[in-house]
């Protein structure tokens, strides 16, 4: 999975059919244009060489 940061935006870009497929479950469990959008919330650390994940909860 590729990703791009500039300035406030941020681009996932999925780099296989199980990323595209994973990315989709993302975007359909965090996006919804009928209610309230749910936000992503950082959990631990990431340091790279310590940790080799990056983890988010679901808030909303």
């Amino acid at each position: 999975m590729k990703i791009t940061i500039d300035k406030n935006l941020v681009e996932f870009i999925p780099e296989n059919e199980n990323e595209t497929k994973s990315l989709e479950t993302l975007w359909k469990t965090v996006v919804d244009c009928v209610k309230f959008n749910k936000k992503l919330v950082p959990i631990g650390e990431f340091v790279p060489g310590k940790t080799d994940t990056a983890r988010f909860a679901i808030e909303g």
